[in-house]
């Protein structure tokens, strides 16, 4: 069950991502993580993504809030 959501609703059910493999979401390289990334160029809650994710302080390695992170530090795309 997934955690009590104060703002009353499941961000992550509407989120572009959704729908994608998880390879491709908590992928490690650009090349990889391309489909992710053009989500999250049309998804309504990357705000919210970044805000729970918290990428830079909790080491995460995927794409979030139309980023890609590498252990916490965005990497650049080009």
């Amino acid at each position: 069950m997934p955690p009590h959501d104060p703002e009353g609703f499941d961000w992550r059910s509407i989120a572009r991502c959704a729908a994608l493999p998880p390879a491709s979401v908590f992928a490690r390289r650009p090349v990889d993580a391309a489909p992710a990334l053009r989500a999250c160029n049309t998804c309504p809650v990357t705000d919210r993504c970044l805000r729970t994710v918290d990428p830079a302080n909790t080491w995460f390695d995927g794409v979030c809030g139309g980023r890609l992170w590498s252990n916490g530090r965005e990497v650049p795309l080009s």
